[in-house]
């Protein structure tokens, strides 16, 4: 299996159904944290559940449609990014990320969304990648602003999540925004 590593410990590796003990202990420790705005995290709740999430991805995965991946802090997965969508026929893909409460603060979110964009724009084509979001979950959006994505617009009430009916943005970088920001980034090298 490969690992990427975000450095100061911290590496990025697919998450995989034979791992579901390890990702359901995860989730016990994120629930609180991330209950909140990351539907997985309250629905898997033991290890069948955890298992047929962990499925659903690797059928994900096999289909080219989406992609699951875990964030490990000195050997214990402490969060994740995901496509959740990953549509080829329209070159646009949606990424979703979470963390338990541990990793918090440590630009983790950050590191792995680049390496997964990069590698949706420069390796698949994707010319467009969403980032949805409740419109009350400022740590979502600020991490989204950081990584420069763009507000979009709202859906609103569009998701009915533990009783509430949440406005979701839509935020979205476009594969020559990523390139342009990448490269100045890095002093046009």
């Amino acid at each position: 299996m490969f690992a990427i590593s975000l450095g100061e410990g911290a590496e990025l590796r697919p998450i995989e159904p034979w791992q579901a003990q390890e990702f359901l202990g995860h989730i016990e420790r994120a629930r609180e944290y991330a209950g909140a705005w990351v539907p997985f995290t309250v629905t898997v709740k033991d290890l069948e559940t955890a298992k047929s999430f962990l499925q659903t991805y690797a059928d994900k995965q096999a289909s080219d449609t989406g992609r699951l991946y875990g964030i490990w802090l000195e050997g214990t997965l402490v969060g994740g990014v995901l496509f959740r969508i990953f549509d080829t026929a329209s070159d646009s893909c949606e990424i979703g990320v979470w963390l338990e409460p541990s990793a918090a603060g440590r630009g983790l979110v950050n590191k792995a969304s680049r390496v997964l964009i990069d590698w949706a724009v420069d390796q698949r084509g994707m010319h467009r990648v969403e980032w949805l979001v409740s419109s009350r979950n400022d740590r979502s959006k600020a991490a989204a602003a950081r990584l420069g994505f763009v507000k979009d617009g709202v859906l609103r009430e569009s998701f009915p999540w533990q009783g509430v009916r949440h406005d979701m943005e839509v935020w979205s970088v476009l594969a020559p925004e990523w390139r342009a920001a990448r490269e100045t980034a890095h002093g046009g090298r």
